[in-house]
């Protein structure tokens, strides 16, 4: 399937399910335990109807059901290997330059998908769009101070820029550390994923 329409939730249950098969409740769990309901809400059952949908996309496909004592069957998930490059197709266009925030916000937690070459060189882009938008901005602004246009109109743009340029300072330190190898990445660490599992069977 080319080019799948993704929502953030449904790449953040794709990029979950990179790390290793599981379930929606261990899904929510982990997102839960991730604070990534910081950044979309998280509900069981839009996340039930997101699982739904992705596995009729083939994007993730079933690899067992199981039952704990009197609860409802469990059935585990895996993502295909579609699923896998969707996730790296989107995370890859957002997070070079997108300007709606909440997607840029999933692209970023979810930018390990990527390897760090890749990673260093969209963040790069998109430090060089910022920088644009932060000159225009402040173009924009000491015209305003020229005209003397008053401040009360100006406060939402004011704050904008002062946005802006926290988001290229935080770059200009990030960008360097990620591609120095000083920033761990990449998939978790084998005895973390193995912890894990233990706990989901144990």
């Amino acid at each position: 399937m080319k080019d799948p329409a993704l929502t953030p939730l449904g790449v953040m249950v794709l990029a979950l399910l990179r790390e290793g098969d599981m379930h929606p409740y261990e899904m929510a769990r982990l997102l839960r335990a991730r604070r990534d309901d910081r950044i979309i809400p998280i509900s069981h059952g839009t996340l039930y109807h997101t699982v739904s949908r992705l596995h009729g996309q083939g994007l993730l496909e079933e690899v067992g059901v199981d039952r704990d004592g009197n609860r409802p069957e469990r059935t585990t998930y895996a993502v295909t290997p579609a699923g896998t490059e969707a996730v790296r197709e989107w995370v890859r266009r957002e997070l070079g330059g997108s300007r709606r925030q909440t997607p840029f916000r999933v692209a970023l937690a979810e930018a390990h998908n990527l390897e760090r070459d890749e990673v260093v060189d969209l963040l790069t882009q998109r430090l060089a769009l910022l920088r644009d938008e932060l000159e225009t901005l402040s173009t924009s602004l000491d015209g305003a101070a020229t005209r003397a246009v008053p401040e009360q109109y100006l406060i939402e743009v004011i704050r904008h820029r002062l946005l802006l340029q926290a988001e290229v300072d935080w770059l200009d330190t990030l960008i360097p550390r990620i591609a120095s190898s000083d920033l761990a990445w990449g998939p978790d660490p084998d005895h973390l994923l193995a912890k894990r599992k233990a706990h989901h069977h144990g």
